[in-house]
């Protein structure tokens, strides 16, 4: 992901002598990009490494970097490697920790994947990285910033994350603590079963309200050089980090106080409040002094400002603006010029980290942020989703095809076995996984034509999935809930947490029956509340459904 400016002197020994055994990839041929040669259309633009068609290709990546996720090696204090380490390497373990959004970009990631595949592992996986982080590494109750979590293990095999990477323990990241919030709140829903219920994830939603708490009581107004939440804090002392130079000569810059990266935090609050759990006022007043702050300051002056845990000092980041760009359009209402808006935040983008070096194939990949200005395999494709994203709003064919490619040029940081490498850098377990797989997934969202017919699979409900089975795998899991007749042509199987919601699924072919609680439900080309709608493609179609109730079966 970066190639770090390191202000300490141990941590620049560490990786001097580290990188010595990183792996090395040939990155400097013409018509190779880390692991692959490039492949065309017969117009000259890219196309996948793995498959000519975008599904097909878009379908086995996602498997192969989960897998390479899943099944990876066990550290040395029993922890699977990527909750003590932000890069991957095959044969020692990488000197860092943690990278700073490293669980809540997994968690954001494989909610997603799970309503894709309802692979019961993924649904485990989660639970694990929520249940460790909330027990090892959060402030205290008595703290000043209390109950957020820590971003980083300041000792690698501790177990324990207590601090910054940069500014050592003791200091968190609010808007990492915000995001991680409404990560654990998804995953509240995903495990709160209508059938029966557990006091293990009241937990979730105990600390989704401990985090809500502490921002919004800690917000201020905010202006043009802070943010109404500081980047980093110190939890116990509340003091605000300093930034240091970028030039690694200790010197420093400005008091930490400044970053854009608040949509998680909104989206918390938001949904705290539709649950109506917690300080429901509090949170409606935190959250409309911090999206005034975000239209009144960065909307306008394209200050975008720092994301990343390595990074000593100021930079402008196309996470932060992208991030906002899709909490924009998923929140139009709120933004009354939102396409004029969103378009500026693009055309800063190409202006300030465009990167040409794959033009002739019909790309424009995008660079990380302003202070590292190489292409990023994650940044690439996020790009590429906001912008099917705002074509699938606005029917901007022309944009689209731009989208998709970016999408193909990403997958071929993706070897054969799984790992993801950051071009021109290493395999990081932020970009090349939780900050991945979900930009392809939300792509199929948004261009149901991405999303292949070898399985059916669900692309987007208004509400959490708390469970889905496909076929043939139904029966096995479910199967006190349905009938031996049921179990001979069932296909998909589905609760939500709420009982109204909206699906969009992918499928082979046309359902012969749709039962909402067991009641069927009509077909109806003008989809209204308890119906559904059959739109075929070229490959298939895609069901839409409308309903008020909470278990689906889909014959």
């Amino acid at each position: 992901m970066r190639v770090l400016f390191f202000t300490y002197f141990f941590l620049v020994f560490a990786f001097k002598v580290f990188s010595q055994t990183a792996p090395v990839y040939d990155q400097s041929k013409d018509g190779f990009i880390v692991f692959h040669a490039i492949k065309t259309d017969a117009s000259g633009k890219i196309v996948p490494w793995n498959h000519a068609q975008p599904a097909l290709a878009y379908d086995e990546i996602i498997h192969l970097t989960w897998n390479f996720w899943d099944t990876m090696r066990k550290d040395y204090n029993g922890l699977p490697y990527y909750m003590n380490h932000q890069v991957w390497r095959p044969k020692v373990n990488d000197p860092r920790g943690l990278g700073g959004d490293q669980l809540a970009m997994a968690m954001s990631s494989f909610q997603l994947l799970y309503m894709y595949t309802g692979n019961e592992r993924v649904k485990e996986n989660m639970k694990f990285i929520a249940d460790y982080y909330i027990s090892n590494g959060f402030s205290s109750e008595d703290d000043a910033w209390a109950n957020l979590p820590y971003p980083y293990n300041c000792l690698v095999y501790s177990g324990l994350y207590n601090g910054d990477m940069i500014l050592g323990k003791g200091f968190t990241q609010p808007d990492k603590a915000g995001s991680f919030g409404w990560e654990l709140l998804k995953l509240y829903k995903m495990c709160k079963q209508r059938r029966y219920s557990h006091a293990n994830e009241e937990l979730y939603l105990d600390y989704c309200i401990k985090i809500a708490n502490t921002l919004a009581q800690k917000i201020k107004v905010g202006d043009a050089e802070n943010s109404p939440l500081p980047f980093k804090v110190h939890a116990k002392t509340g003091e605000v980090g300093i930034l240091k130079s970028n030039e690694g000569n200790g010197e420093t810059n400005m008091h930490s106080g400044y970053t854009t990266n608040w949509s998680g935090t909104l989206l918390l609050w938001e949904h705290l409040v539709k649950m109506q759990v917690g300080d429901t006022t509090l949170y409606k007043k935190a959250h409309q002094t911090m999206l005034q702050w975000m239209k009144n300051y960065p909307l306008k002056n394209q200050r975008w400002g720092p994301f990343f845990e390595d990074i000593p000092g100021w930079s402008d980041t196309q996470i932060n603006a992208i991030t906002f760009a899709q909490y924009i359009m998923t929140h139009t209402e709120l933004f009354p010029d939102w396409k004029r808006e969103v378009k500026s935040i693009f055309d800063w983008v190409y202006s300030k980290l465009g990167n040409k070096s794959w033009g002739k194939y019909g790309v424009l990949a995008i660079n990380e942020q302003t202070v590292y200005q190489t292409p990023g395999n994650s940044h690439t494709a996020r790009q590429g989703c906001a912008e099917l994203q705002y074509a699938s709003l606005v029917s901007d064919s022309l944009l689209s095809s731009e989208a998709i490619r970016k999408l193909n040029w990403a997958t071929y940081m993706v070897d054969s076995d799984g790992k993801n490498c950051y071009p021109r850098d290493e395999v990081w377990l932020t970009d090349g996984y939780g900050d991945y797989i979900r930009h392809y997934l939300r792509a199929m969202a948004y261009a149901p034509q991405l999303c292949p017919i070898n399985k059916d699979h669900i692309i987007y409900s208004s509400d959490i999935i708390a469970q889905v089975d496909y076929a043939p795998d139904i029966n096995k899991k479910n199967a006190h809930y349905i009938t031996p007749e049921e179990a001979k042509s069932i296909k998909i199987y589905y609760y939500t947490y709420q009982s109204k919601s909206v699906e969009h699924i992918r499928m082979a072919q046309k359902p012969q029956k749709i039962t909402i609680d067991s009641k069927p439900i009509p077909n109806n080309p003008q989809l209204s509340l308890n119906s559904w709608t059959w739109t075929p493609m070229s490959e298939g179609g895609l069901l839409q459904i409308s309903k008020d109730g909470y278990e689906v079966k889909i014959f």
